[in-house]
């Protein structure tokens, strides 16, 4: 199924239209339609390509709250891969080590306990396992290759490498073991956030854990008929797709839903006459 292919772009809007969303991203607030309409547009997305723990502090600092006066905030704090990635040629010696997590981790959930509304949330996502991109592209044509196909990822992996400009030496080359490593590093400093959310506590809100939900989004998108390489942005053959961040995003709301409904809180009962009066403004 190709990405011009008529299934293909139904497929594609039946998801945006499903997961439509505001929020998200490397420290964000998650807003959604049954949430009360007045708090689903007070919503703040920071976000940087290559945010890792080492400089997302910076970015927290950006967020401005009142205690006194504001709503609580659900926080969602993410930073995927990237403090495993990098392009260096020693890239393990240049990874967040599980003693730098844990460090940079509980100094920004620190600055978040001295600015965020009593009663808010904070969720910390593990860090993907991007073995998924190796596994599913590098025999693939990228966009580049596909009219003569003569260049596969493997190929734009290698050229990037080379010049030491990869997002991501540790998962984007054909180097098993190197891979290995590299998810298993990750899966290290999943378990400094696991740890966080079991022994810390703080004042102004309560904490939880998730898996980064590449499984389940990749099993929703194969039960909507997708293939798993369409999860992945095609163009540097790294990032996630828009399909790939909004199912996503749907695991994470279920989530929360289904196991922290405290986090999401009641909805509110004037939604109906609020919509009336303001129609539906697709979560802005």
């Amino acid at each position: 199924m190709g990405r011009g292919s008529k299934r293909w772009n139904s497929l594609r809007g039946k998801i945006l239209q499903r997961c439509r969303l505001t929020g998200g991203g490397a420290v964000g607030r998650l807003g959604w339609r049954p949430l009360p309409h007045p708090t689903r547009v007070d919503d703040r997305h920071a976000d940087v390509h290559g945010g890792s723990s080492r400089n997302l502090l910076s970015l927290i600092k950006s967020l401005a709250r009142n205690q006194l006066l504001d709503n609580p905030a659900i926080v969602i704090y993410a930073t995927i891969g990237n403090d495993v990635c990098n392009g260096n040629r020693d890239t393990l010696a240049h990874m967040t080590t599980p003693k730098e997590m844990f460090s940079n981790v509980m100094q920004a959930l620190r600055y978040l306990d001295s600015r965020l509304p009593n009663s808010s949330h904070v969720i910390l996502t593990g860090l993907v396992d991007g073995r998924f991109l190796w596994d599913n592209l590098h025999n693939r044509y990228h966009p580049l290759g596909q009219l003569n196909r003569d260049v596969t990822y493997s190929q734009l992996y290698s050229f990037l490498n080379c010049l030491q400009v990869s997002p991501c030496s540790g998962w984007l080359t054909a180097n098993e073991t190197l891979r290995n490593l590299t998810s298993e590093r990750a899966l290290q400093l999943s378990n400094v956030l696991k740890e966080i959310t079991r022994t810390q506590k703080f004042a102004n809100f309560d904490v939880f854990y998730m898996d980064f939900p590449l499984k389940q989004t990749a099993e929703e998108w194969h039960r909507m008929g997708g293939e798993p390489w369409q999860l992945i942005e095609p163009v540097d053959g790294f990032h996630p797709s828009q399909i790939a961040a909004a199912l996503g995003t749907s695991v994470t709301w279920q989530k929360a839903l289904h196991e922290w409904p405290q986090v999401l809180g009641k909805e509110n009962p004037f939604n109906d006459q609020i919509e009336a009066i303001f129609k539906d403004q697709g979560g802005h």
